[in-house]
């Protein structure tokens, strides 16, 4: 019966990916910004959580925090419904405008491994297959985190590694990534999560210490790659592929702790400027501040501009 329940889902998902897809941008945006509405008043809990971090992180007024949330919440519907939309849609698209095309050629060149770092803002899971257009000579691969629901991560998957990308979970994953490093592939990390202290270095992000993931860095560290920031940012019904180079690994000449700490907080440090660049984009409703630093954790000071943001709070 669970198999049969699980097979009926994963008809369903790709039915309506198939039936979105006819809709194309526009109808994804039209139905996202339904879905937002609805998600806004069903999910009162993520509504409150939103809310309260943009006030505190952004330091802006109650009214200002309530439609940066309720803009985010329709954003972040726009970016799940997108999933469907990943097969007919690459870098040829019309609608792509690339920041730096020179980055983007060295990033993709072959001749270097590369760690691409990203988050959860503007449109993340189109971002993850515009990945599949990269040279097909060298490995590029996503990290994903597996949805719990069978059928749904199926279908996610599906579509994001349907343009060539090779999509795998971040559980047990070094061992691949780090063989894809080698033959100079681009591997690329969602960076902007909560994590477990295990896997976590305490650094400022948006005025407040956060469990930032280490093992981007780390990994980026041992294969000595370069390390780029990504992101999508939607501009209308277009998208700007925003690139910047954070380091080249390979001349970093601290020791391996502090070489993982400054890759870490360079992405984290671009996470933040893509967010207060374009803070109805970003997935506010997450909790990522839910890991705290515990007395023997070395946090930073805070990141440029905190102090800024805490001075409009009060």
């Amino acid at each position: 019966m669970t198999s049969f329940f699980s097979s009926l889902c994963a008809r369903l998902f790709f039915l309506c990916g198939a039936v979105l897809r006819r809709g194309g941008v526009s109808g994804v945006r039209r139905l996202a910004a339904v879905l937002g509405f609805l998600l806004w008043v069903c999910l009162p809990g993520r509504r409150r959580l939103a809310m309260r971090a943009v006030r505190e992180r952004l330091g802006v007024s109650g009214a200002e925090a309530k439609r940066i949330a309720r803009q985010s919440f329709a954003e972040n519907a726009r970016s799940f419904l997108e999933t469907a939309l990943i097969p007919c849609f690459g870098f040829d698209d019309p609608r792509v405008r690339v920041t730096r095309p020179d980055l983007l050629r060295r990033m993709t060149a072959g001749d270097r491994p590369v760690v691409a770092a990203t988050a959860h803002f503007g449109a993340w899971e189109l971002l993850a297959g515009l990945f599949g257009d990269f040279p097909a000579e060298y490995p590029h691969v996503v990290v994903v985190r597996r949805s719990k629901n069978v059928a749904l991560n199926d279908f996610t998957n599906r579509m994001r590694g349907s343009r060539g990308a090779v999509i795998l979970g971040h559980r047990d994953a070094a061992f691949s990534i780090l063989r894809a490093l080698k033959r100079n592939g681009v591997t690329a990390f969602l960076v902007d999560h909560n994590t477990n202290r295990n896997e976590a270095v305490f650094l400022p992000f948006l005025g407040r210490a956060a469990a930032v993931n280490k093992g981007p860095a780390l990994l980026a560290v041992r294969a000595e790659a370069l390390v780029f920031a990504v992101f999508l940012r939607r501009d209308g019904e277009d998208y700007v592929f925003h690139i910047e180079e954070l380091a080249d690994t390979a001349m970093l000449d601290g020791g391996h702790e502090a070489n993982m700490r400054t890759v870490a907080r360079a992405y984290t440090e671009a996470v933040e400027r893509m967010v207060r660049l374009a803070p109805e984009q970003w997935f506010w409703m997450h909790n990522r501040w839910k890991t705290r630093p515990g007395p023997d954790d070395a946090v930073p000071d805070a990141a440029p501009g905190a102090e800024a943001g805490a001075a409009a709070r009060k």
